[in-house]
């Protein structure tokens, strides 16, 4: 693409605004802003569109959301009458423009004659799945960046079993986009005339109570908290997000009484103020958080992310520190919480299953196999978990207990189909209840799971590469990999290649290569000798390569030693 013509044709457009037009023009003496903001679209892919506010043809504003959101409509009518008639749920976070753009959805689908079901504030993401199941809709939308920093904004689309985007309807929608002109080919209706014609319907508090009352039943053992209701005290808080009214809501029906709501990160805010990126995995976003919880002698820490439905969590250790626990350790936690609990209010079905992603620690395989539960792998991101749920649906070979990525996303039960926040904030405090009623804190929980299943250790490296030349670099760098590939990764010895694109495994000392059941992503796995692993990944949402270790050592030094190692050497060979 010609961006320098492409961007004339955008400072030359009527249908830009005085704002707009001014933002594009105070960058005319910079190519590399230029180039990056036009040299091609933003690719719409399964995850839906994600990237940088501004205007721009690579960027997300009004123009590049009215093009996705009229490709949508183009598949949905393509689907016949009885689809339209189902109708789209549209949520939103609290970014910048996520309202906006959501009513703009809106309005393009009522232009299409598709009816929506527009949520009336934010809402968590994983209540956006709910309602397409629950409402039996053809679709959903939700504008959201999840964790990205505030920059950011995209737009998820979820197909009708509540799951995002499948790959087959995701290409209809990129190509009716690349077929519709950004400016004169979407369609758009009134919105209040939409509203009174029922185009457009409001949704409230009754979703809400509909979708809490599917996420109580997934508690599984909660007399527990009635037991330490009176004196358990936890901090909550939602880093100015979704999660700010119905975490603590289900909260208080799992029967907590003392829930300690962070004041400031309960406001909503799209600048995210009081965090350099809201993000529960970085500690620093918790610095309030923790100052509350030492003012009020707390154990537990619970934090979700913008659109909520990322968790983490903040732990006093023995010494009195507040530390974080990592995407894994959480779900370790939780996959053996859960089956202890089930196993307890004898509610473990005839053939349980835990789910994870090929990037998340084999502690949580060891955990569900010492219990007699089976444990499968699927590829990144929690569409293909809810493939995998489905499909268990559909053969009736195992009933999943479980669901989880080291991404710090977590999944029970059958009301929805994506990551859920508020229900995972449920399960980690009836689990830290239970083990307040045997005299341990949650901490404690996760020094026994080191000595029931074994000393893991993950990191995971993401290595930035931004604008057009950190795009080519990451198809490179992973076109060097197959061309050239590794026999070592600093002193470890690789044993076994994965390429997860064609679906091979080859044993590295004779060369032999064997099919593997997932294949079709660009992902290259290395088993290193000494059952330790090394992963790259090009990031399907962000400008960055991530690379994933995980490590098995006789004891938890021994593991650190051998990540702290390969960190080094990853970033020697992820350059």
């Amino acid at each position: 693409m010609d961006y320098m013509s492409e961007y004339k044709r955008w400072l030359d457009c009527s249908a830009l605004s005085a704002d707009e037009h001014a933002e594009l023009a105070a960058v005319a003496d910079n190519q590399e802003e230029i180039e990056s903001r036009f040299f091609a679209p933003l690719s719409f892919g399964t995850a839906g569109l994600r990237g940088v506010l501004g205007v721009g043809l690579n960027r997300m504003n009004r123009f590049t959301v009215g093009q996705a959101a009229q490709g949508l409509a183009n598949l949905i009518v393509s689907n016949g009458q009885a689809a339209m008639d189902r109708g789209v749920a549209i949520a939103y976070d609290s970014r910048h423009f996520s309202a906006e753009f959501a009513k703009q959805s809106a309005c393009i689908m009522a232009a299409n004659g598709i009816q929506s079901l527009l949520f009336d504030e934010l809402r968590p993401t994983p209540e956006l799945s709910f309602a397409v199941r629950h409402y039996g809709c053809i679709a959903g939308i939700n504008i959201t960046a999840s964790h990205n920093p505030k920059e950011y904004n995209g737009y998820k689309v979820y197909w009708e079993d509540g799951a995002q985007l499948p790959p087959a309807e995701a290409d209809v929608v990129a190509n009716e986009m690349a077929k519709t002109d950004i400016f004169t080919g979407v369609k758009t209706a009134d919105y209040d005339e939409s509203v009174k014609n029922g185009l457009i319907r409001i949704l409230s508090k009754e979703t809400d109570e509909a979708y809490l009352g599917e996420v109580i039943k997934v508690a599984v053992n909660p007399d527990c908290v009635k037991q330490v209701a009176d004196e358990f005290k936890l901090v909550y808080t939602p880093f100015h997000g979704a999660g700010y009214r119905l975490v603590p809501e289900i909260l208080r029906r799992l029967g907590y009484k003392h829930i300690i709501c962070e004041p400031e990160q309960m406001k909503i805010d799209g600048d995210f103020p009081t965090v350099k990126n809201p993000n529960p995995e970085y500690k620093e976003g918790f610095t309030l958080a923790i100052e509350l919880a030492k003012q009020n002698d707390v154990d537990l820490i619970i934090g979700t992310d913008p659109d909520s439905d990322r968790t983490g969590i903040v732990l006093k250790d023995k010494s009195g520190e507040y530390v974080t626990l990592s995407g894994n350790q959480v779900g370790v936690l939780l996959t053996d919480y859960i089956i202890t609990a089930k196993k307890l209010t004898n509610t473990m079905p005839a053939h349980p299953a835990v789910l994870k992603s090929i990037v998340t620690t084999e502690m949580a395989r060891a955990a569900a196999e010492k219990n007699g539960v089976a444990c499968f792998d699927t590829f990144t991101g929690f569409k293909f978990l809810a493939e995998k749920i489905k499909q268990f649906e559909q053969d009736g070979s195992h009933e999943y207990i479980f669901a989880f990525e080291e991404s710090y996303g977590y999944l029970c039960g059958d009301y929805a189909r994506d990551k859920d926040a508020v229900t995972a904030s449920m399960l980690i405090a009836e689990m830290a209840a239970y083990y307040r009623t045997q005299g341990k804190t949650l901490y404690d929980a996760m020094e026994e799971m080191y000595e029931k299943y074994g000393c893991y250790c993950e990191q995971t490296i993401s290595i930035v590469m931004p604008g057009v030349s950190g795009l080519q670099r990451m198809k490179e760098l992973m076109q060097e990999l197959r061309d050239k590939p590794l026999t070592t990764v600093g002193t470890h010895k690789i044993d076994y290649t994965r390429d997860y694109m064609p679906g091979t495994r080859t044993c590295m000392a004779d060369g032999k290569s064997e099919p593997m059941e997932l294949k079709g992503q660009n992902v290259m796995y290395y088993e290193l000798e000494g059952g330790t692993t090394f992963i790259i990944r090009p990031s399907g949402t962000e400008p960055k390569v991530k690379v994933y270790i995980m490590a098995k050592g006789e004891n938890k030094a021994e593991a650190a030693e051998k990540v702290e190692a390969l960190t080094v050497a990853a970033k020697e060979i992820v350059k």
